[in-house]
């Protein structure tokens, strides 16, 4: 009996582990969309992206629409309290990190601007690429 009782143990332990492998294996990913033109939300959206990259989260920002102008070099934030910092700042400080950060496909042409117009390390977009990120099951999608 107790023959047949560790037997079954052993093929429920074959079975649970894969699982747990695959688990440990997983990377978390965050994909940050920040399209608010409010300096409020646009600052805790990268926060948050701070706190996610501290955690071990491989972040991914997207900046469309009004959130797209914080990449610019002629950005003039407000700082923000406590910390007296401006998104922008915020967004470096991510991308010196490691986190990479994108200005949407849509924004630059919108704009009648160039990738010139913007700080160094933005990236342009490209829809397949991020279509790609965000279909990845280990990506966790935050839009602000």
């Amino acid at each position: 009996m107790m023959k047949i009782f560790s037997s079954i143990v052993f093929v429920i332990g074959l079975m649970v582990s894969p699982v747990s492998v695959h688990a440990a294996e997983a990377v978390s990913k965050t994909f940050v969309v920040i399209t608010s033109e409010s300096v409020e939300t646009q600052g805790m959206a990268l926060v948050l992206s701070l706190q996610a990259l501290k955690n071990g989260s491989d972040v991914r920002i997207l900046l469309c629409d009004d959130g797209g102008d914080i990449a610019k070099k002629e950005y003039q934030g407000v700082a923000l309290k406590p910390l007296n910092v401006t998104p922008q700042q915020l967004l470096k400080k991510a991308m010196s990190n490691g986190a990479k950060a994108d200005v949407c496909a849509l924004y630059l042409p919108n704009r009648g601007l160039n990738m010139d117009a913007l700080i160094d390390g933005i990236s342009n977009a490209k829809p397949p690429q991020i279509g790609t990120y965000m279909a990845d099951p280990n990506v966790r999608y935050f839009t602000f």
